[in-house]
């Protein structure tokens, strides 16, 4: 079962300074609908990751991690994630902190199985801006 939203370890660790958006490499993997991920994912795991073409484990690094202000909140950015050239099935993904042992920060959960056929994946994510980035804090 794959659960959506930050993880508990994450929110803790936000307030302890684990993480810092300006310097760490932060990957998004992506995991079949047999993965069981959310709350209380701590780490990256490869268990149930995806396999095939176009993807290569542990994931993609994500580009364009920029953190912003705006209306008194303070949001992070990404660029959309894609992954060209698919065959795979995914059902979700978890975005990590590759620089500090793989320490977890979300889980994304598509709903249904996103099946590519030799075609670009690229993953919609929030809006990014105070009122729907992925990672914000108001």
């Amino acid at each position: 079962m794959i659960t959506a939203g930050l993880t508990d370890s994450f929110k803790q660790q936000l307030l302890l300074g684990v993480h810092d958006f300006s310097t760490d490499t932060f990957k998004i993997a992506l995991y079949t609908s047999s993965a069981t991920l959310g709350p209380t994912t701590t780490v990256y795991t490869a268990t149930n990751e995806v396999s095939g073409t176009g993807y290569t484990a542990p994931g993609l690094v994500l580009t364009s991690v920029t953190v912003n202000l705006s209306q008194g909140v303070a949001y992070v950015s990404f660029t959309n994630p894609a992954w060209a050239g698919s065959t795979f099935t995914t059902r979700g993904a978890l975005i990590y902190n590759a620089t500090k042992s793989g320490k977890s920060v979300g889980v994304l959960n598509f709903g249904v199985d996103q099946t590519m056929l030799g075609q670009s994946f690229t993953i919609q994510l929030p809006t990014n801006n105070p009122e729907n980035a992925l990672i914000r804090i108001n």
